[in-house]
């Protein structure tokens, strides 16, 4: 056994596992926030009625192309654009990540089963990446050295 300390590197191996992380959930955090906030926007104007129309467009959509029933795609679409924005805050002050990461992953699971319900194959392997970056910020979120509300079993 060497009688130097492994803090050095084991340090320099931990500051990178923070740094990737806070990237990744930058990263997801705006997207998330953003993916939002661009449910409320018609004509260049943000209102809710823009959300409202927009998301029963959606719903509309996905019921007409699919099996799914108007009353579980409108459900989903008029709560979606508000649980995006209140994740992808949560995400980037560090609110509970471990369960706001897992429960953000789950709603883009739901919207990737509506698109393979439209068979949107695209759009599918879009979020299908979203999904492996939550996965991945899952794993590493043991490296979270900035937050606000942190989780409190590490």
């Amino acid at each position: 056994m060497s009688n130097h300390p492994a803090s050095s590197s084991d340090s320099n191996e931990r500051s990178e596992y923070t740094a990737a992380f806070l990237l990744l959930r930058l990263f997801l955090g705006l997207r998330t926030l953003l993916a939002g906030i661009e449910k409320f926007e018609g004509s260049g104007t943000y209102s809710f009625a823009n959300y409202y129309k927009n998301m029963t467009r959606m719903a509309e959509g996905i019921t007409g192309a699919s099996f799914m029933p108007i009353w579980m795609t409108k459900n989903f679409a008029h709560s979606l654009g508000y649980l995006l924005i209140v994740f992808g805050v949560s995400i980037l002050l560090g609110l509970k990540l471990r369960i706001t990461l897992f429960l953000t992953g789950l709603l883009y699971v739901g919207l990737s089963f509506g698109l393979m319900a439209v068979q949107e194959g695209e759009g599918v392997a879009w979020i299908g990446m979203q999904i492996l970056m939550f996965a991945v910020a899952l794993v590493l979120v043991r490296h979270n050295r900035f937050a606000l509300w942190a989780d409190s079993n590490k």
